[in-house]
């Protein structure tokens, strides 16, 4: 146990340079694509969010496959798609979506509000809340930021995705991708969904609290996915020293 901890704590230590230059580039992403509408941004969060799930799911399931051996279909299964979508999903939309709360991405900086292009049915789907009092004591519409979980509303993409990483880790477990691909992807999924709910002006202050974020969000979450999960359930006297094969 205390040498799979140490392994844990150098892979975190290890992956940070790549994730800080990812977390560089998912602010550039945002900064090309801030004015495309909320509709186009949650297309291009459709792309690279099972994009993500498909390279998470390659990896976790093939380490697992890789350093447990023989292991069945089912366990490989199971492994790779927890592993894959259920950290994916918080990489990718639960800590973004947290990060977008605490920043008030969502929160217009103007009485008065433009309209927004939305995605078809994504507009129906938006929760319209009261904003601040005006100073007639009238209240002004407002916006508030919404969790978009993709293995729920774009199942139909992000489910196969994770089936597909899977199977190519079952009949080629030695695939290789490389990880800064990874933390890429990654950072670019959980910007167009930091998009998606952003109404307001990306000043520096908003900008440094989005890195921050898009580091975290991605940091943590890819390591566990590509490292801990599957090493969760491979059998403690197995050879751990070259865990980091991606």
């Amino acid at each position: 146990m205390n040498k799979r901890f140490k392994r844990i704590l150098i892979e975190l230590k290890n992956h940070a340079p790549f994730t800080l230059f990812g977390a560089a580039t998912g602010l550039i992403c945002m900064l090309l694509f801030m004015n495309v509408g909320s509709g186009m941004n949650l297309r291009l969060f459709q792309v690279f969010h099972p994009l993500h799930v498909i390279l998470s799911a390659l990896v976790t399931a093939s380490l697992y496959g890789l350093y447990e051996g023989k292991a069945r279909f089912i366990k490989i299964l199971l492994v790779g798609y927890f592993g894959s979508v259920g950290v994916a999903t918080l990489s990718d939309c639960v800590l973004p979506f947290f990060g977008e709360s605490i920043l008030g991405v969502a929160i217009p900086v103007h009485a008065e509000l433009h309209e927004h292009e939305t995605a078809a049915g994504h507009e129906e789907q938006s929760r319209q809340v009261e904003g601040p009092e005006s100073e007639t004591g009238e209240k002004t519409p407002g916006i508030r930021e919404r969790l978009h979980l993709g293995f729920i509303e774009d199942w139909y993409l992000v489910n196969p995705a994770a089936l597909l990483g899977i199977l190519i880790a079952y009949f080629r477990p030695r695939t290789r991708f490389p990880h800064a691909g990874h933390i890429l992807v990654s950072t670019w999924a959980s910007s167009f969904h930091v998009l998606m709910n952003t109404y307001r002006e990306l000043t520096a202050p908003m900008l440094l609290g989005i890195f921050v974020v898009l580091f975290i969000a991605v940091w943590l979450p890819c390591c566990i996915s590509d490292i801990v999960f599957p090493l969760l359930f491979v059998g403690s006297d197995n050879d751990l020293s070259h865990v980091h094969h991606h």
